[in-house]
């Protein structure tokens, strides 16, 4: 007679597939001025032109919240120009993010995500991107080609 146990190790010692993980893929590097509206999944080398800080609250009271959950801490959200050779762009750094953002830093954003914000675009990495400084580069950011001064319009497609 076979024990629980014993029938989960047969289970999951049964398939040659499990032992074969898939090869991970190479990040796809792109440049500023391929970004579009809607888009996810980008990675890209850019060096900060300046940040502005724009909004720093303090948590709500902890006592009001009904399950205490993480300690709470200040959000911060800053708006950065970053941008390459070929174009900029305002990027939404948030919390941690935030003390990242010095000017004349190269950082790596892997697993960026376009926002709209009024009608503009905005770079923004979420819980599932990552930050990361880098060696400076040596490019100059084009600052004359700033895609979040274009303005888009949400148009409905009639079938």
């Amino acid at each position: 007679m076979a024990t629980r146990s014993g029938n989960r190790q047969q289970a999951n010692s049964g398939g040659a597939n499990t032992a074969a993980k898939p090869a991970m893929r190479k990040p796809v590097f792109i440049k500023v001025d391929q970004l579009k509206p809607g888009t996810t999944g980008h990675n890209l080398t850019v060096k900060i032109v300046n940040a502005n800080t724009v909004l720093s609250k303090k948590p709500r009271n902890p006592s009001s919240l009904r399950v205490p959950a993480r300690p709470q801490q200040n959000t911060r959200i800053a708006e950065c120009l970053v941008g390459d050779e070929t174009g900029s762009i305002l990027l939404t750094a948030r919390n941690d993010q935030v003390n990242l953002m010095k000017p004349d830093t190269t950082i790596i954003l892997r697993n960026a995500k376009i926002d709209m914000f009024k009608g503009s675009m905005r770079l923004a990495v979420d819980k599932w991107g990552r930050i990361e400084v880098a060696e400076p580069a040596a490019f100059k950011v084009n600052e004359e080609n700033n895609l979040s001064l274009v303005e888009y319009e949400l148009v409905n497609a009639e079938e």
